[in-house]
Formats: C-alpha cells, sequence, structure tokens
C-alpha cells in the first residue's frame, strides 16, 4: 500500500472513505451527500483495548474496508491511542501499518485477475500532524508487514513448484539488492560435510536437497552472531510412515520456519540491524519411494550422534540436527530455530501460540515478552532432563520419536537440544500458528510466523 500524509479533511478526494473509530460494538459505513463516505469502526470501549486487541482492531480496519469495495482510506493515529494500549507515537504507527499490510494481504497467484481488478487497498491517508517518530514507525511497520507477506507468499506456494532447489533460489533473490549474502550447498557439499540426516531425510525424493545459509554482518567482525536455524521440509508426505490424507494437504507449508528465516536476514539487512546474523535452513522433501529412509534404520548426523528412526514422519528434527552442528562453526551467542514440527504442540495450544522451549527462565521471560510485543504470542513448555530418558535409542544414541505419545513437543524440543550443546538455545514449534484461523483478520493460508518475533530477538536480545 502507499501511505500519503495530510493535515485536514479538507485536502481528501471524494474517494477517499475517512476512518472514525467508535465505541460501539458494531462496524458500519456511511455515504454522506456530499459523496463522502465514513467507516464508523466499532472498537468497544477504550478502557478494554489492550495490545493484543488494537493489533486485531488495525486489521479489522482493513477487512471491513475491503468488504466495501474502498482502496483509499483516511485514518487518523489519534484515533487508536487507546490508554491501555502504553504505546508512543513510533510503536502505534509500527503496530497499524505492520497489521495494515497484513490485513491486506491475499494469495492470488495461480488466480486469473478479475475484470474488476482484486479487491485490494491501495492507499492509507494519514491525517493530521504526526511527529517524525510516527512517520517512521509507521514506514518500519509496513516493511515488516511486507515482509511478512513475502513470507506467506513463499509458504504458500504448492510444493510441486516449492522443492529444495527453488526454496534455494527464492532464499538468493529475496536477499538481492540487500547486504544480506546467500550461499547454497549442493548434495556434494552435503555428503562431505557428512549431514547424514539431511541425507537420510531426502533419500525418498528424487529432488535433491540443499543447505542454505544467509550472513548478515551488522556488527564488527569479532561479535559473535546469533543464528536462526528454520526447517526447509518443502513437502511432507510422512515418508514410509505416510500421512493420512486430511493431515498432507498443508504439508506444503513445512518450510515455513525456512521461508521466516530467509525473510528475517532480509528484513536484518533492510532495517540495519546492528548485528551478526546467520541464517540456516536444512531443505528437503521427505517422500515415500523404494529408496526412501525407512523405519529401523539408524542415521548417522554430522555431529557424530546417531538416530535410531522409529517414524520417518519425524523428520523435521533430524535434518535439523545437522543445521544446528554446522551452526558452530560460528561460535553463535544464541541459537533460535522455528520449525513447524509437532502436531502435539498443535494438541497442546490449539491454534493461537507458538510453543516455546528455552534452556533457561531468563530467556524464556525476554522471548515471551518479545513475542508479545510483536504479536507473535508463544507460550513456554519445560526442557527438564528428565524428559531425555524418552529419546535414548535402543541401537543408536537416540531415537527420533520419543519412547510414548505422550509430551511429543517436549520430546522433539529436546532432541534438538542434544546438537545445541552449551550455546543458549530457543526452540519455537510453529505449528500451531501455520496456517490463519478464524478471528485473526488475515486471508487463508500462512501466516508469516514467527518473522515478527525474529525481527524483536534480533534487535533486542
Amino acid at each position: 500500500m502507499n501511505y500519503r500524509f495530510v493535515r485536514s479533511v479538507s485536502e481528501l478526494d471524494k474517494k477517499t472513505a475517512s476512518l472514525r473509530v467508535t465505541q460501539e460494538k458494531e462496524s458500519y459505513l456511511l455515504r454522506l451527500e456530499s459523496g463522502r463516505s465514513t467507516i464508523c469502526l466499532g472498537a468497544g470501549e477504550a478502557k478494554g483495548m489492550t495490545r493484543r486487541k488494537l493489533v486485531l482492531l488495525s486489521r479489522k480496519v482493513i477487512v471491513f474496508a475491503k468488504s466495501q469495495k474502498i482502496r483509499s482510506l483516511a485514518v487518523s493515529l489519534g484515533d487508536f491511542a487507546f490508554p491501555n494500549s502504553k504505546l508512543k507515537e513510533g510503536d502505534l504507527g509500527e503496530v497499524l501499518a505492520m497489521n495494515f499490510e497484513m490485513a491486506n494481504y491475499e494469495f492470488v497467484k495461480y488466480k486469473n485477475v478479475p475484470k474488476e481488478g482484486w479487491n485490494d487497498m491501495e492507499e492509507i491517508v494519514v491525517l493530521g500532524k504526526v511527529s517524525k517518530e510516527g512517520k517512521q514507525g509507521l514506514e518500519r511497520g509496513k516493511m515488516i508487514g511486507q515482509g511478512v507477506n513475502e513470507t506467506r507468499t513463499l509458504s504458500n506456494i504448492p510444493g510441486g513448484e516449492m522443492t529444495p532447489q527453488l526454496l534455494a533460489k527464492a532464499a538468493v533473490a529475496a536477499a538481492k539488492g540487500t547486504s544480506t549474502r546467500v550461499q547454497v550447498l549442493g548434495l556434494k557439499e552435503i555428503q562431505e560435510l557428512k549431514m547424514g540426516g539431511l541425507l537420510g531425510v531426502s533419500k525418498g525424493s528424487l529432488e535433491e536437497p540443499k543447505f542454505i545459509i544467509l550472513e548478515h554482518k551488522g556488527a564488527g567482525a569479532k561479535e559473535r552472531p546469533i543464528v536462526l536455524v528454520g526447517k526447509g521440509i518443502t513437502f511432507d508426505s510422512g515418508g514410509i510412515n505416510l500421512k493420512p490424507e486430511q493431515a498432507m494437504f498443508d504439508m506444503h507449508m513445512d518450510m515455513s520456519g525456512g521461508a521466516a528465516v530467509i525473510y528475517a536476514l532480509v528484513l536484518a539487512a533492510k532495517l540495519k540491524i546492528k548485528k551478526n546474523v546467520i541464517g540456516l535452513i536444512p531443505a528437503a522433501e521427505n517422500m515415500p519411494s523404494g529408496s526412501s529412509y525407512r523405519p529401523g534404520d539408524v542415521i548417522k548426523t554430522m555431529s557424530g550422534k546417531t538416530v535410531e528412526i522409529l517414524s520417518t514422519d519425524a523428520e523435521g528434527r533430524v535434518v535439523m540436527a545437522d543445521a544446528f552442528t554446522y551452526a558452530k562453526r560460528y561460535d553463535p551467542k544464541l541459537i533460535v530455530d522455528a520449525a513447524t514440527l509437532t502436531g502435539a504442540a498443535v494438541a497442546a495450544l490449539g491454534l493461537r501460540a507458538t510453543a516455546l522451549f528455552a534452556t533457561n527462565e531468563k530467556l524464556e521471560q525476554k522471548v515471551r515478552e518479545l513475542g508479545e510485543e510483536s504479536g507473535d504470542y508463544v507460550w513456554p513448555f519445560p526442557l527438564w532432563e528428565e524428559y531425555e530418558e524418552d529419546i535414548k535409542g535402543t541401537f543408536g544414541d537416540l531415537n527420533n520419536t520419543g519412547k510414548s505419545r505422550y509430551g511429543g513437543a517436549i520430546t522433539a524440543a529436546l532432541f534438538l537440544k542434544q546438537f545445541t550443546e552449551q550455546y543458549p538455545f530457543v526452540h519455537l514449534d510453529i505449528a500451531p500458528r501455520m496456517t490463519s484461523i478464524d478471528g485473526d483478520f488475515l486471508a487463508k493460508g500462512a501466516t508469516g510466523v514467527p518473522l515478527r518475533l525474529f525481527v524483536k530477538i534480533l534487535e533486542q536480545m
């Protein structure tokens, strides 16, 4: 969307609708005799407006305007300055623009353009005096919101058109024009690195695996980096342990964590974040065939640790194990991963929060706070040593599912932790937030989680 600034309503043309936020519950459109239109947006009582509710309200603005075929809308930041949200003008501008952009998005790549064109909001006109901080917040929010939408597009592309090779090409294209560097390791390099996890999972597919490395240098050469790891399974059939039909439809989005890592590195460059950041994405397809890895196989990972495969459908943690081992060469000050890892996280949390695992309480609390600030909400689970008994292998060092059907999100996180060793570690199981739900005021499909949280982590940790 385009954003422009005007001082008064008199500067608006008749095609631009104005917005009035009311304390009513319902929203409606007023068409005035002058030919102008006004959206009366029902926000409820001002004293009940929290930051979380403000996020949804800002999306509701765009959703309602689009339902009325409005393409240009005039808003005042002051209408959204609710006392309980406790936002300065710069932060308010960021929240509004970010969520305006997210609510305006639809995945139309495979649709023919209708005669009347797409029903997109084209312009936000900001009314009244806006401080320098407010304008900067709007610009920043727009940039992050657009990054979230690019992440959503990448995740939404069907598996037939988003193979490991095409994901690697998408990473190169996304970084073009920025200072972010991209390196792609192919089959030969992966074999030389002895990445047995990535090689094992990819065996059943005609598509060769890729290992994607992104690098942002925002600090001195001696500054230890933050390493982001994103699961890059471009299609997950479950392998030999084939998924049921209804569980397979969205599995082209099993690389959503990888997509978020790509655009986190791109935004780190665009926002000029003064940190060194590395992004690592092990990319593969998990397919059933005569050459697939099998239940009962024992795989030797890059670390030297062996993994007994109890289920080929627990493949994400197996490929990510190699990425964590690779991450150690950077001597990171923090490792953070995002993965659509377990149905157990969905069972535990429903569809409204990401499962959070951290190696200490201080780190856990900080990420929770940043989740609230960003809008990518998280909720913590334990990483207790007692659970490690569940992932000990019988014929290998580890097993890849746990010994029982219970606590699957926890045992998956503890599996990953075995490959991070002494480094501070945050695991985000984003399976619950992979796709949007009713009440999000977002188009169907991928959500772009946890890109907004990644940005906050890079800036504030």
